[in-house]
């Protein structure tokens, strides 16, 4: 009767009742807005946080300033690069600290750490000590771990089951953060290194006070036709991020870097990063409607539906809140066989604690492999200045501005592309991993070639597999050992940064470089050839090879996990084709 059928609906929980409710799955017009809105401004924030990546563009001036052999230069950049190594602090802050709070540190520390290196660099005042200049350096990298993280714990916990797209775009435009402080400096200032120093100061500042007001966690999607709607608007930042890199390297491809035709064009690159805009703004209008059309069809419909479909809404709102593992394991606690309750460890798929996921093999695994993929290629970006000196390039921005465009590339394609074939047959996300290590191998050995062309290759090649490289490995994470601790876990991941910069820039290309170079009158040194960096490259392209093995072999370990997902995501679109 109707009155029973009254008495069983009060009897369930709230959030399934409003998953029926005529206003549709319980998502408001203005909460679906600011979850898109926060995602715009997360963009943004990427968009100027690879500040690390643009070391090139002002390293000469700080050598030939503060009269810096090679390694004393390379030892710089991998000070800025251990500020990476404190994001753990930023890992720590994220169960603790709101979003807001968290992008508040980031751009204050890069404030005063690139503002320093500015006045040094502008000769606003004498160089500082060079302990000094270390430390500033290292601020100026921890601020982006700040930022980074409270970006994308946000932005993958907002949309977990799109975390590949999420992982891809996000990473992406980091990868476009140094061609577009480049192309904007170069615009605007003539590529003058202390103008650029004054860009990394103050417009990450100024952009993370935009994202603070909009930037915070909001319900994920509960629906099948949510879900489609995510992957719908992710489609459009696809297109208009691919869009952006094409009109960046048509930058370099025409070759006009000054007057008023290289002013107009970044203008026109501030409009287009602008653009995502609309996607917030169409969503709250579409939400509008929709929900106008459903309380008018739905009017006159009971409010219980059958039996049928009253189940299947529960069980389609248990998977969201279980996203990962697809199966219910998320209690870490069983029965033992007096009866009794014990704890036992989380298999693969459920939360870890950083202590529980550092005992497993697979996380090891993950570290050491991405040490191979991230430390070769920053070695490669922090040098690209001399190697390309080396090589005789008298101007080696195209190439800085080439790395960041395909590491773009690299990023955004090999989130969606892997995202897919999870969703199609369980691919293990690792696979692309190894892909792109060999891939990367083959690239430092033609530019230990040093044949023709080589560098501009090399440059695209080792761009692209450094993007692949940073976007599969934050999904992976989350996926083998969950979200609730995901801030920290990422940051630790992150230690690879100052660790790789340190082992492959610091010590293999600098003592390298110098057992080759000639010294100068001015204390520092030089080489010029194609000698200057060949062993470092081999060395390089060996590491990348034993990447490739630890990618096959957690890809192994880790197929059953992906079979689950994979199985997961085909039950979902099931249940939403019932409803």
């Amino acid at each position: 009767t109707q009155r029973a059928q009254q008495s069983r609906i009060l009897k369930k929980p709230f959030h399934l009742l409003l998953l029926k409710s005529p206003m549709g799955l319980g998502r408001s017009s203005s909460s679906s807005a600011l979850k898109w809105l926060g995602f715009v401004t997360a963009v943004w924030v990427q968009s100027i946080s690879g500040n690390n990546y643009t070391f090139s563009n002002y390293s000469d001036a700080l050598k030939s300033l503060m009269n810096l052999t090679q390694v004393e230069l390379n030892s710089l950049s991998v000070a800025k690069d251990v500020g990476k190594a404190f994001g753990i602090l930023a890992g720590l802050a994220s169960d603790r600290l709101s979003t807001p709070v968290i992008l508040l540190i980031g751009c204050f520390e890069g404030l005063l750490g690139y503002g320093v290196q500015w006045l040094v660099v502008s000769r606003t005042i004498q160089p500082l000590p060079y302990w000094q200049m270390c430390v500033f350096l290292c601020m100026g990298g921890n601020s982006t771990t700040w930022m980074n993280t409270a970006v994308l714990v946000t932005c993958i916990r907002n949309f977990r089951r799109n975390r590949g797209p999420v992982s891809g775009i996000l990473k992406g435009y980091v990868g476009l953060s140094t061609a577009i402080f480049t192309v904007v400096c170069t615009a605007l200032f003539s590529s003058d290194p202390a103008s650029f120093l004054v860009l990394l100061s103050v417009v990450p500042f100024a952009v993370c006070l935009t994202a603070v007001f909009f930037l915070r966690e909001v319900p994920p999607a509960t629906s099948t036709a949510e879900e489609n709607e995510e992957s719908r608007y992710f489609a459009v930042f696809n297109i208009v991020a691919i869009v952006v890199a094409v009109y960046l390297q048509s930058y370099d491809v025409i070759g006009i870097k000054t007057g008023a035709v290289s002013v107009a064009f970044a203008s026109v690159l501030l409009i287009l990063l602008a653009s995502p805009i609309a996607v917030p703004f169409h969503a709250y209008v579409r939400s509008l409607n929709l929900n106008e059309e459903d309380v008018e069809g739905r009017a006159d419909e009971p409010l219980l539906r059958s039996e049928i479909t009253e189940e299947t809404v529960v069980g389609a709102a248990a998977a969201a809140d279980n996203e990962l593992p697809p199966y219910p394991t998320l209690l870490k606690e069983e029965e033992n066989n007096q009866g009794g309750i014990e704890k036992r460890r989380p298999v693969l798929g459920e939360d870890h604690t950083i202590l529980e996921a550092a005992l497993t093999v697979d996380f090891w695994v993950l570290f050491v492999s991405f040490l191979c993929g991230v430390g070769t290629g920053l070695a490669v970006m922090n040098n690209m200045g001399q190697i390309g000196l080396a090589l005789g390039y008298t101007d080696v921005s195209i190439f800085v501005s080439m790395m960041s465009i395909w590491g773009f590339f690299g990023r955004i394609l090999s989130g969606t592309i892997s995202e897919h074939f999870i969703k199609k047959n369980g691919t293990p996300r690792p696979l692309w991993n190894a892909a792109s290590q060999v891939v990367m191998a083959v690239g430092y050995l033609l530019m230990a070639l040093a044949i023709p062309g080589s560098l501009y290759f090399g440059s695209v090649v080792v761009g692209a597999c450094y993007g692949v490289r940073l976007a599969i490995t934050v999904p992976i994470a989350s996926e083998l050992f969950g979200l609730k601790y995901y801030g920290l876990l990422y940051n630790i991941l992150i230690l690879n940064f100052p660790l790789g910069s340190f082992l492959f820039s610091g010590l293999l290309a600098g003592l390298l470089y110098d057992a080759e170079a000639t010294p100068t009158p001015d204390g520092g040194n030089t080489c010029v050839g194609a000698h200057c960096y060949r062993l470092v490259f081999i060395v390089m392209a060996f590491t990348s090879i034993i990447g490739v093995g630890l990618d096959f072999w957690l890809a192994f370990r880790t197929k059953e996990i992906y079979t689950k997902i994979h199985a997961s995501k085909k039950v979902k679109r099931s249940s939403g084709s019932v409803r």
